[in-house]
């Protein structure tokens, strides 16, 4: 079965989990990533199951090429399949649009206004967060009216799992000294970083509440991909796993 988390938000949504698909090897079973290696004719039938899950049309479940920046993309109507351009966000107030989210330790964002008619979707890895792509994404919620708005941060790579060294860590706090509070000292010239921590402060100082779930990709290998796991172990491939919201 094509399994999905839910949080907290008035729009239909689903952080979907590796289970219930039909890929196989390092992508089983639920991969939704057209990029990493695995079979095209899988990962379309994949996307299928959790576009019928949402209840949209497999051809209205969006996906943009994700480069860990700040673009935010304000969508009108689909587009065709891997043609969706280069932003880590999009917005929507189009009926029957899914925004889909592709991640495997990133933190994936969905958003939405407090009666469901804007919604948007974010991938915030570590850089796209310190470079704005949340801020961005919901100022260009409010520019579509958007009023009161809140968020939910969907499975990730938690504070245990995340060891850093000092280049991540000055990044942040060149930023922002303050965020220093989304680090805890873990050896010599090492941290371990908060990043849905992160996310929530930043969108808090914003007027944006989001709830986080609990849910570490890095330490669920049943349910979860995760890039920084495949890291640790010297493997070859992964898969991704995708979080969607729609209208």
């Amino acid at each position: 079965m094509t399994k999905f988390l839910t949080a907290d938000l008035p729009a239909r949504h689903g952080f979907f989990t590796r289970q219930g698909g039909v890929s196989t090897g390092p992508y089983a079973s639920l991969n939704c990533s057209f990029s990493g290696g695995d079979d095209e004719a899988k990962v379309r039938e994949n996307r299928a199951l959790v576009a019928a899950a949402m209840g949209v049309a497999p051809e209205n479940l969006l996906g943009l090429k994700q480069v860990h920046g700040n673009a935010v993309i304000d969508v009108a109507g689909p587009w065709p399949l891997h043609q969706g351009p280069v932003a880590d966000a999009f917005v929507t107030s189009v009926p029957d649009l899914a925004l889909g989210i592709i991640t495997a330790d990133c933190a994936p964002v969905l958003f939405s206004n407090h009666d469901g008619t804007v919604i948007g979707a974010a991938h915030a890895g570590w850089r796209g967060a310190l470079a704005g792509v949340l801020e961005a994404t919901v100022a260009a919620m409010r520019a579509k009216g958007a009023g009161d708005i809140t968020a939910a941060i969907g499975p990730c790579i938690h504070q245990a799992s995340y060891q850093v060294r000092a280049d991540l860590r000055d990044a942040i706090l060149a930023h922002n000294l303050a965020d220093s509070r989304s680090f805890l000292d873990d050896g010599p010239d090492h941290w371990l970083f908060d990043l849905p921590g992160y996310c929530a402060a930043r969108l808090e100082k914003i007027g944006v509440a989001a709830s986080i779930l609990p849910h570490d990709t890095v330490g669920q290998e049943e349910y979860f991909f995760s890039h920084r796991r495949r890291t640790l172990r010297k493997q070859a491939a992964i898969g991704h796993h995708i979080s969607m919201i729609r209208l």
